[in-house]
């Protein structure tokens, strides 16, 4: 699928830190089941890789790597069962690599600079990151001005109060938010609770 088509199957990309693997599975099928299929398992702790390939296992997860800094991140995520790619900025370099790997990439970006590389590219959905320090839906209304045809995926300091500041925009498709899956309700177990917060996340796009 094409990183449009991902950012439009729902308002939030869970944005997960998985510490074991064992958590991996429950983690991804809790999500799915309610109603969130993209997930974004960032690089950030040694079980990710590892975690992205058993998450690949439950029917119906679309599963892709964030925090991914170079082609190394990508062909290692890719070898793991990534189906997509978030990075918390770009470069023309990552942008081959992606291309090269046939890994549809969502780069983050954080000023009309940052954006203009990103067309040059031939990108135009992009993350907006960090989203609240950024500038928050004001700076992306902002940013609807001069980039049209531009596409954001604010990440960053969002939480269910603030995201439909967000979608309410029109140059929004999703947000990136790890409120869906809270470390604490990780780390026991509670797989129903994040049900119900991905559930309750199907609701925050603005009408």
């Amino acid at each position: 699928m094409k990183i449009r088509e991902l950012m439009e199957l729902a308002p939030v990309i869970p944005v997960l830190v998985i510490d074991h693997v064992e958590q991996a599975v429950p983690l991804a099928q809790a999500l799915v089941n309610g109603g969130l299929r993209v997930l974004e398992v960032t690089l950030r702790t040694p079980a990710a890789l590892d975690a992205m390939q058993a998450m690949s296992s439950v029917e119906g997860a679309i599963i892709g790597v964030g925090t991914a800094l170079n082609a190394d991140d990508l062909k290692r995520a890719k070898d793991h069962g990534a189906q997509f790619a978030v990075s918390p900025g770009f470069t023309p370099e990552l942008g081959k690599a992606a291309e090269d790997l046939a890994l549809p990439l969502l780069p983050g970006v954080a000023n009309s600079a940052d954006i203009m590389r990103a067309l040059d590219s031939g990108l135009s959905e992009l993350k907006f990151f960090p989203a609240s320090q950024a500038g928050g839906p004001a700076m992306l209304k902002a940013l609807g001005g001069p980039f049209v045809d531009v596409v954001f995926c604010p990440t960053g300091g969002i939480n269910a109060a603030s995201a439909p500041d967000y979608l309410a925009l029109n140059n929004v498709l999703c947000v990136g938010g790890s409120w869906v899956a809270p470390a604490s309700a990780v780390k026991a177990g509670k797989w129903d609770e994040i049900t119900e917060l991905a559930k309750a996340s199907l609701a925050l796009k603005a009408s």
